[in-house]
């Protein structure tokens, strides 16, 4: 995807307009990321591209080498640098394309898009995912494998298993079975592993997939 990087820089600096409008209060907001707030979810946007591969080791064996443990431990500490350094980091990262070592570049894209929905949609924020920022995310959410999928609750293809999910107005699909209707933001957030409502799904498969992909 010879557009990529424009991709990434463009979702990047998206969400750092909505970062340098927020209230300090607004900065502890409860995200879509587990126990992260919108701080902590920035912090990890900030750090996670340019942390030092032995820091980014020690906080795997701190944690016992659980690897969301160690991104939650590194995510709070990395917050408590504040918004200011936070947004300064976010910047750079967008100006120079930065992304953690060993991870394919498309995976800068997914953690762009979705640690956005875990940030506006909290806070009220909403702004519908790009056509062209939509299609690799979604793609790639499907095909990932093990450790991918790690952060993420699991594979995607099993969460989808005997349904298929249509994204509306995105002309994207995936799977086999009773068909589910969503919005592009609610589709990927069950790509990835997050809520999603019942009221969000349509379709004669909508109360089989909030099953499967209910807490």
């Amino acid at each position: 995807m010879d557009d990529l990087p424009s991709l990434i820089r463009a979702e990047r600096i998206a969400l750092i307009e909505v970062l340098e409008t927020l209230e300090p209060q607004e900065w502890s907001t409860q995200s879509l990321c587990g126990a992260w707030t919108v701080q902590g979810v920035a912090a990890h946007l900030a750090w996670a591209p340019v942390a030092p591969v032995g820091e980014t080791l020690a906080g795997l064996a701190k944690a016992g080498f659980r690897l969301n443990k160690a991104s939650a431990d590194m995510a709070v500490r990395a917050a408590e640098r504040g918004p200011e350094a936070i947004l300064a980091q976010l910047r750079a990262n967008a100006a120079a394309n930065a992304k953690p070592r060993g991870v394919p570049e498309i995976a800068a894209l997914v953690d762009a898009v979705i640690h956005a929905l875990d940030i506006r949609l909290p806070l009220g924020k909403p702004r519908p995912v790009p056509v062209e920022a939509f299609h690799p995310v979604a793609d790639f959410s499907t095909k990932a494998r093990w450790p991918m999928t790690v952060s993420v609750g699991g594979s995607a293809r099993k969460r989808l298993a005997g349904v298929q999910l249509v994204a509306e107005g995105y002309d994207w699909s995936y799977g086999q079975g009773p068909e589910v209707r969503a919005a592009g933001d609610a589709v990927l957030r069950i790509l990835n592993g997050r809520r999603v409502e019942r009221e969000e799904l349509t379709g004669p498969g909508a109360d089989q997939l909030h099953a499967q992909v209910s807490p």
